[in-house]
């Protein structure tokens, strides 16, 4: 028996969980949680063998949590749930030890599938997901301060506005922006936006 912690704000998608998994005999829904507090605090007491891991919840964005879970069981089996497939937030996702990730979107025999594959210590990567990866392998990873210029212009902010904000020059900021195009194949500020939102290079409320 696999036994399974569900940790996800959205109500509609935990009843989807529920109702996928209530009629599989070798899973067992032990916990729900709809926050990252409550959700830790019952991955400690519950122990459980799977945990399925809402990507963003109303207190934290799980990325930054999963070093906590491994801290507590290094032997821990989480899987991501997102909205969508950002390739960054995958791979910042399986770098810190995630066994798998899949979408809100995903069939019932895929999820089903997910959590026996994760539950047997092996990683779930689904096809489309892992396209997304490939399409980006071998993409130079941005700077910190490159980073943050870009979720300056996905913000609408002009060059000199993130200058004054950043206190440098307007040059600097140039120099960062033909940096930014260059890595993640675009050449201007629009497609520059639309890129790191469906990347999930920069993090968007939901």
């Amino acid at each position: 028996m696999h036994r399974l912690l569900l940790i996800e704000n959205q109500p509609l998608t935990r009843l989807g969980v529920t109702a996928v998994v209530e009629d599989q005999e070798d899973i067992d829904l032990i916990g729900e949680a709809d926050n990252a507090a409550d959700g830790f605090a019952k991955f400690v007491e519950l122990k459980p063998d799977v945990t399925i891991l809402g990507l963003r919840l109303p207190d934290s964005c799980s990325l930054d949590d999963l070093d906590n879970y491994f801290a507590e069981d290094p032997n821990a089996k989480i899987i991501v749930l997102a909205e969508h497939a950002g390739d960054a937030e995958i791979a910042a996702a399986l770098k810190k030890g995630a066994a798998g990730f899949i979408c809100k979107d995903v069939e019932p025999e895929e999820l089903v599938k997910a959590i026996r594959t994760v539950a047997a210590g092996r990683k779930f990567i689904p096809t489309e997901i892992a396209q997304v990866l490939s399409e980006n392998l071998g993409r130079e990873e941005l700077t910190p301060a490159e980073s943050n210029v870009l979720r300056m212009i996905v913000g609408g902010m002009s060059n000199k506005e993130i200058a004054f904000a950043l206190e440098v020059s307007e040059n600097t900021v140039k120099s960062h922006v033909q940096n930014i195009f260059g890595k993640i194949g675009v050449s201007d500020r629009t497609s520059a936006a639309t890129t790191a939102i469906k990347r999930g290079l920069v993090r968007v409320d939901l």
